[in-house]
């Protein structure tokens, strides 16, 4: 039976949080030191341009992500960790791709569904308006990021199961015209995955300005818990699990023990302020080694480089054979 191989894609945007954390990072380092299969991890530089981010803010995201995962354990010795600006295969990649992908798919991306919407409800005569030709383009891409390393699985929210499931049509056209050369990639979707909500009581997101750095030093991670909104209940009124934001973030980063015990403190009574002083402590606790780690390497960033340079090297091993036998399919082969 074939190895599995993963893909996971990390956005290059911001600085990574704890719901970034507890929904991606910790189980993707842990798939990580799983050796009975495959692991690709890259940073999709490239797809923060359909974002028209500014170039400082991509290169210190960059470093902080790549950072991030490095300090809390990811395995690069078994898994492949790479920037995808450093693979030239899949820029080129996508262009071939282009050639096979139906307007019409493209038509229905949620993305570009969503920014016509936008504009529509703002009155806009033209439903185009500010949309690139990356934001348009962004599934081929993400195809290409896919479909290079014949990916089997790909570990994604429900929000992005679309994008694979266009790689899968894409490839799907591609095999049909071509023969069989793509391996058609399937999603997949954890539903024991936790959705942390932000300060606000919303679903933390950058784009609401309410998350809580990873790798925050002690005093900024205590004073942005102590922040999180709650409601106006007297210490020692019962209170609600369901549906709490402290409750659900210990529960992210406690054993199953500790969490029993904080559930019956509810039924009993506890103070919000005692509540986030044990959340920040049990936090702090767990990524203290890791905070120290990442410090280090945000300061010496050559480190970071040579990580991700040896990832690229790995990965250029696979995708420079495989890209020169899809040129052959397509007929971009020597003359003689």
């Amino acid at each position: 039976m074939a190895q599995d191989i993963y893909l996971t894609g990390i956005t290059t945007t911001g600085t990574p949080h704890i719901g970034n954390y507890v929904g991606a990072i910790r189980p993707g380092i842990e798939a990580s030191k799983d050796l009975s299969t495959q692991h690709f991890y890259f940073l999709a530089d490239y797809h923060s341009l359909a974002k028209n981010e500014d170039p400082k803010k991509i290169r210190q995201s960059t470093l902080e992500i790549a950072a991030a995962w490095l300090a809390l354990g990811l395995d690069t010795d078994h898994a492949t960790f790479y920037r995808q600006s450093d693979i030239p295969e899949i820029p080129e990649l996508t262009w071939i791709l282009t050639s096979m992908t139906a307007k019409g798919l493209m038509n229905r991306a949620h993305s570009y569904k969503a920014s016509v919407q936008a504009n529509l409800e703002g009155e806009s005569k033209d439903p185009d308006k500010g949309i690139s030709m990356a934001l348009y383009s962004y599934p081929v891409l993400m195809a290409a990021d896919i479909l290079m390393f014949k990916s089997t699985k790909i570990p994604v929210g429900q929000d992005q199961k679309q994008h694979v499931e266009m790689a899968r049509d894409i490839a799907g056209r591609f095999n049909h015209h071509y023969g069989e050369v793509f391996v058609l990639p399937e999603p997949i979707i954890s539903d024991d995955t936790a959705v942390l909500k932000g300060l606000d009581g919303r679903k933390m997101s950058k784009s609401y300005n309410n998350t809580i750095p990873l790798l925050a030093d002690e005093k900024t991670l205590r004073k942005l818990i102590m922040k999180i909104r709650t409601d106006s209940l007297a210490p020692e009124e019962p209170k609600e699990t369901r549906d709490n934001t402290l409750f659900d973030i210990y529960r992210a980063f406690a054993s199953t023990e500790e969490v029993e015990q904080i559930a019956q403190r509810y039924t009993q009574g506890i103070a919000w302020g005692e509540m986030k002083q044990l959340l920040f402590e049990t936090i702090n606790a767990q990524l203290k080694d890791a905070r120290e780690d990442y410090l280090r390497l945000l300061a010496e960033p050559t480190l970071v480089e040579e990580e991700l340079l040896k990832g690229a090297k790995k990965a250029r091993d696979l995708a420079t054979p495989y890209l020169r036998k899809i040129r052959e399919a397509i007929g971009i082969r020597p003359l003689g």
